[in-house]
């Protein structure tokens, strides 16, 4: 298992310019790579340290098969973009002129980053808060397309390719195993969503620009004058904006942590929210507005959820 001990850290920290010594240090994460691989060389760690005379940190190690130094120089320049230019987000510490370096260490390579450890992580989602973090998104999707930031990566929500909020094509794969009435509602699911992305069709030649590609309320922070920030760059990558506002808006307002139960109503609501927030940054078009209905819809068929009246989601078009 991967390890780091104070020596360690003080080495890391000096290669990044900070020479004030350190008092303690915790784990925030880790990643147990060798649960199901005793050898595996993967590592995914994040440690707080706390300097004698200095700012807390926050120190990532990482040596996963998906990710490069490119990857994490890159998700790093774009936190880093994003403070440069009015939004709130961890200073990104460079060592040499970048920001993620190769280090080993007991044994094991892996690419280290150094950011200022921020305060304030929200506990959950409020409708005021929702439509906060729509103005954040649209804020950080406006500095995205004026610099032209690109980040080569999968992202989380991808409405045309597979992705963690929903996998259309893992639900029709169950096709052989449903019989009469759930069958019939299969059939009628699955026809609706290829209707329904037929419709959505243009989207796919959509600009793609760098996007946070998780704003949860666990990768949210709000300073002591009530600002709200972002932090953890993990998922970053190119996708539609759009695409990603509506997606982002569905995750807020549905997989959320939330201060009471969640009802109906309420997910109206903080969608609604996330969606003023949003368009008070940067409104939809007309077009825009024309699908939406259609690819919030998407999201309600992949998870098997029928329609009323074999229509789309009506009741959250954006006027």
């Amino acid at each position: 298992m991967f390890e780091v001990f104070s020596a360690d850290l003080e080495l890391v920290l000096a290669d990044f310019g900070f020479q004030n010594g350190l008092e303690s240090f915790s784990e925030l994460q880790r990643y147990h790579y060798e649960k199901d691989n005793p050898n595996s060389k993967e590592v995914r760690l994040i440690v707080k340290v706390t300097s004698r005379n200095g700012p807390d940190l926050v120190v990532r190690f990482k040596n996963e098969a998906d990710v490069s130094l490119d990857l994490i120089e890159s998700q790093s320049q774009f936190a880093d973009l994003l403070r440069r230019n009015g939004i709130l987000c961890p200073i990104q510490y460079p060592s040499g002129g970048s920001f993620a370096k190769w280090h080993h260490i007991h044994g094991y390579d892996v690419i280290v980053t150094v950011e200022e450890y921020v305060t304030g992580e929200l506990p959950y989602v409020t409708p005021e808060l929702s439509e906060q973090t729509g103005r954040l998104l649209a804020q950080s999707h406006n500095v995205a397309e004026a610099h032209d930031f690109h980040i080569a990566n999968d992202v989380l929500f991808d409405p045309f390719a597979r992705n963690d909020l929903f996998s259309f094509s893992d639900f029709a794969s169950i096709t052989p195993g449903l019989v009469d009435g759930d069958l019939e509602l299969h059939r009628y699911i699955c026809a609706k969503y290829e209707e329904y992305m037929a419709v959505l069709s243009p989207l796919r030649e959509s600009p793609r620009y760098a996007v946070q590609g998780d704003i949860s309320n666990c990768n949210l922070f709000q300073s002591p004058q009530g600002v709200l920030g972002m932090f953890d760059f993990n998922r970053s990558g190119d996708n539609s904006l759009y695409c990603d506002a509506v997606m982002q808006a569905v995750f807020e307002s549905r997989l959320m942590d939330y201060p009471h139960s969640h009802t109906k109503e309420d997910e109206l609501l903080l969608l609604q929210a996330f969606l003023r927030g949003y368009q008070s940054e940067r409104p939809f078009t007309a077009e825009q507005k024309v699908l939406f209905p259609y690819l919030y819809t998407i999201d309600l068929l992949a998870h098997g959820y029928t329609l009323e009246g074999g229509q789309p989601a009506q009741h959250v078009r954006q006027r």
